[in-house]
């Protein structure tokens, strides 16, 4: 089966901190260094009329057709995590394996991204989380989108408490450097913990391909 050259997972510290969004700018960043990307959200839930669906957010960057990104077997149109989402409109349950066994990818893929759903911890599967799908994957880097304000450090390190062992970049999104707390918090993870931490999708782009 094929698999990109490099495999990147990108999660987060919670909802709402704009993984797809980073996700989504740093796939077409890489496409315009002449990286052939592609996205793949293994499933997805969401509040109807809302907006796009992150699958359709993904593939407006790398090119694919939205229904490729995420299944639409896998898009449930109810705002819970997608497992849960799955009991609620009754359809039925899938596994870590199921997911991990439905991400395809064609020939020449140069960087991959898989989107989990929620924070790192948040049920993705009836049998797992985001963390379990990343292990059955086995990726060659984590991103770890998270937000630059208030609280940012300790959802930061329980995050990457869960992803111990895995090669992980740090994305303080929404980072405004005229912010003293962003500045801070920035140097905090950086300097005190050590982890890698990058403030947007051009560094996260320079990163990935400099690695």
């Amino acid at each position: 089966m094929s698999r990109p050259d490099r495999l990147v997972f990108v999660t987060g510290t919670g909802t709402e901190v704009g993984k797809t969004w980073v996700a989504a700018a740093t796939l077409a960043r890489l496409r315009q260094h002449g990286v052939r990307v592609a996205a793949r959200k293994p499933a997805q839930s969401f509040e109807p009329g809302t907006g796009p669906s992150d699958a359709a957010v993904l593939a407006g960057a790398t090119g694919e057709p939205a229904d490729v990104v995420g299944g639409p077997h896998r898009s449930y149109a109810v705002a819970l995590a997608p497992p849960m989402a799955a009991d609620a409109l009754g359809a039925p349950p899938f596994t870590v394996d199921d997911l991990a066994g439905e991400i395809t990818w064609p020939d020449g893929v140069g960087l991959g991204v898989v989107e989990g759903a929620g924070g790192v911890r948040s049920p993705l599967a009836a049998d797992g989380d985001n963390v379990d799908l990343m292990h059955a994957l086995a990726p060659d880097r984590v991103v770890l989108v998270a937000d630059a304000g208030l609280g940012t450090i300790n959802a930061v390190r329980l995050a990457a408490g869960a992803l111990a062992g895995m090669r992980l970049h740090v994305v303080l999104n929404r980072f405004d450097h005229r912010d003293d707390l962003h500045r801070r918090n920035l140097a905090w993870l950086a300097d005190t913990d050590g982890l890698d931490v990058v403030t947007g999708p051009d560094a996260l782009a320079d990163r990935l391909l400099g690695d």
